[in-house]
């Protein structure tokens, strides 16, 4: 039971950092669209990864270099391509109410999704190995209370994100908001790929 703060707080500490997977949350929190299903994905994502690595899968990772490789090569395209729609959307000034939708249906808004959280390299990483070291460290029964805790932290840190945007989403009415988050959004997509093939 002692084990639980500490992986609520490295959990937060991993998972707060921007990113792909945040920037979008936050995106989909904005518009009001699709964001329960963006947060249960998210969570749920994270709950299994981390699972993963505190029940020793972080060490299979490790020695399977060549697919952590490849995986690199498609996370970066898929990021590069986001990124770069995300400049472009940038350049149409857009001013959307909270009631407004992007048109995207949920199959597409969950594939997006998915496709954030599981082709990032750096997720497993930081999720698996990383936090499945550190949980591995308090032993038996203390590293599955360090994965509650670090779930835990997952699930408040999404729910708080996707959901908390909207306390601020009569910004969404200023076209200025929207073309700042974009530009926002397309140039940390595009440095996360950059980081990825240079890592």
């Amino acid at each position: 039971m002692t084990a639980l703060l500490p992986g609520l707080l490295t959990g937060l500490g991993l998972i707060i950092a921007i990113g792909a997977q945040n920037a979008f949350v936050l995106r989909q929190g904005l518009q009001r669209h699709h964001i329960g299903l963006v947060v249960a994905i998210c969570a749920l994502s994270d709950a299994v990864l981390i699972t993963a690595g505190v029940a020793g899968v972080g060490a299979v990772v490790r020695e399977h270099e060549t697919a952590l490789t490849a995986l690199k090569w498609v996370g970066a395209a898929y990021l590069v391509g986001f990124g770069l729609m995300s400049l472009w959307r940038a350049r149409t000034a857009q001013s959307l109410r909270p009631a407004d939708r992007d048109g995207r249906s949920w199959r597409v808004v969950a594939a997006t999704t998915l496709a954030l959280t599981w082709l990032n390299p750096h997720v497993y990483l930081d999720t698996v190995l990383m936090l499945g070291s550190i949980a591995n460290q308090h032993g038996d029964p203390g590293r599955w209370w360090f994965a509650v805790g670090a779930v835990l932290g997952s699930v408040l840190w999404f729910t708080g994100l996707g959901y908390g945007a909207r306390s601020v989403s009569h910004l969404a009415a200023q076209p200025s908001t929207w073309r700042a988050l974009d530009v926002v959004i397309g140039v940390v997509m595009i440095a996360l790929a950059l980081r990825l093939l240079t890592s």
